[in-house]
């Protein structure tokens, strides 16, 4: 599909002051006002007591942090594979703090008798997602772009730029096959967006549209009951303190009903109701405090009348080797921290790892067996990958504890065991 492209790479202007994001979770006790707190974790990078690159603190020599903090974060940093330390006097440091909002979704209900639920509601930022951003792995930008262009669709409402000058429809459509993470980025980039908000929105509103459940029964009701549940989101963004997105999950099992009414397969009122969405989506998107997240697993059947609608879309393809790799040494890392992988042993990174040119020693050698894991997986999807480590361990070790070595082996072993199951079911 040819209107379908990537984002490209978003460089920093040359000359500007480079700014280090650093995420802030208050302690749900604490009541101190957060400019307290950003007074408090600003000095920490000022001393020099944080490292500039990707990371994670849960532990502080400040009395006023251990009482009122649960952790810093600093993701997606430009510093992180920086040579030299940069002259803090160019860096502008952004602090922003949050409270997690604790409990599942509400359901939204428009229909007693229907048994599917309209749409899952969430406030955020939500206890669910916290830690998704952070660990999303892809083998591009494409996390910090999005995060880019949200933060510039805002910013241009906040500052009434002329529509009818420059045009934005805040849509972004995120496509690829199944199990690439497109529709926990979503989640994962509306919890972020609200968390880097946080100065400008008290809170915010994560609605997640249960596609398949408008066309359901739904027919005979036509268009009234999706003009029924966006009304319902209307009244949250009627608040001007509440930052709202709007996730469309799976987006061509509505628009392509449209196709499938056109020529006659589908009930005529199907083109009612996905007239009564696209409508629904443009009068919402006028408003400043929106963003419409969707996701597709085939963009062929993408009706081009919402294609037409998105600012950004961006193809989610299967992770290259050097993300799995990542992930799986994420994986790992988690199982050393809870002490089934024991004792804990030091897995180098890639980066080390071609610092050290990939020579096979004795401090390289378990991490280059992770390395072979990690091409010998290539194909498998990131929601497979995320499997392995458990399916390794289920299947073959069933032992409270193992070492790190017999894990990897055990891993090698699920990796061969999810390509023979697929060529299995091939046949079938």
């Amino acid at each position: 599909m040819d209107e379908i492209g990537e984002l490209g790479e978003m460089l920093p202007v040359p000359g500007e002051p480079r700014v280090l994001h650093v995420d802030v979770c208050q302690d749900p006790c604490s009541t101190v006002k957060a400019a307290s707190i950003k007074e408090h974790v600003k000095r920490l990078f000022h001393k020099r007591e944080c490292p500039l690159g990707d990371m994670k603190l849960t532990e502080f020599n400040d009395e006023f942090l251990t009482e009122h903090v649960k952790c810093i974060e600093v993701t997606d940093s430009e510093f992180e594979d920086s040579t030299q330390s940069p002259n803090l006097s160019s860096i502008t440091v952004e602090v922003h703090v949050y409270q997690v909002h604790k409990g599942g979704p509400a359901q939204e209900d428009l229909d007693e008798e229907e048994e599917l639920a309209a749409a899952n509601h969430w406030l955020l930022p939500s206890s669910d997602f916290q830690g998704m951003w952070e660990n999303l792995i892809f083998d591009s930008h494409i996390k910090r772009e999005l995060l880019q262009y949200a933060s510039t669709t805002l910013l241009f409402s906040d500052c009434n730029v002329d529509s009818n000058i420059i045009t934005w429809n805040r849509v972004v459509l995120l496509h690829g096959p199944p199990g690439t993470g497109k529709t926990s980025l979503c989640k994962a980039l509306a919890q972020k967006l609200c968390i880097r908000m946080s100065d400008r929105y008290s809170y915010g509103q994560l609605i997640e549209i249960n596609s398949h459940s408008l066309f359901s029964k739904w027919f005979s009701e036509s268009g009234k009951l999706v003009m029924k549940m966006f009304q319902k989101i209307q009244e949250l963004i009627d608040d001007s303190d509440a930052l709202v997105c709007v996730l469309i999950d799976e987006v061509e099992s509505l628009t392509s009903a449209r196709k499938s009414a056109m020529s006659g397969s589908e009930p005529s009122d199907a083109i009612r109701v996905v007239n009564a969405l696209l409508t629904q989506i443009d009068q919402i998107k006028r408003y400043p405090n929106v963003l419409i997240l969707t996701t597709s697993n085939v963009t062929g059947a993408i009706d081009l009348a919402f294609v037409d609608r998105a600012d950004i879309k961006q193809y989610i393809g299967p992770p290259s080797p050097e993300a799995i790799f990542k992930i799986l040494h994420s994986c790992i890392s988690e199982l050393m921290r809870a002490g089934i992988i024991s004792p804990p042993q030091q897995l180098l990174d890639l980066k080390a790892l071609k610092m050290m040119n990939f020579v096979k020693n004795e401090l390289t050698s378990l991490s280059l067996m992770l390395r072979q894991i990690a091409i010998e997986s290539y194909g498998l999807s990131g929601r497979t990958l995320r499997k392995l480590p458990f399916i390794a361990h289920a299947t073959f070790l069933q032992s409270s504890k193992v070492g790190l070595e017999k894990f990897l082996s055990a891993l090698d072993l699920a990796v061969k065991k999810q390509f023979s199951d697929r060529n299995d079911l091939e046949k079938d």
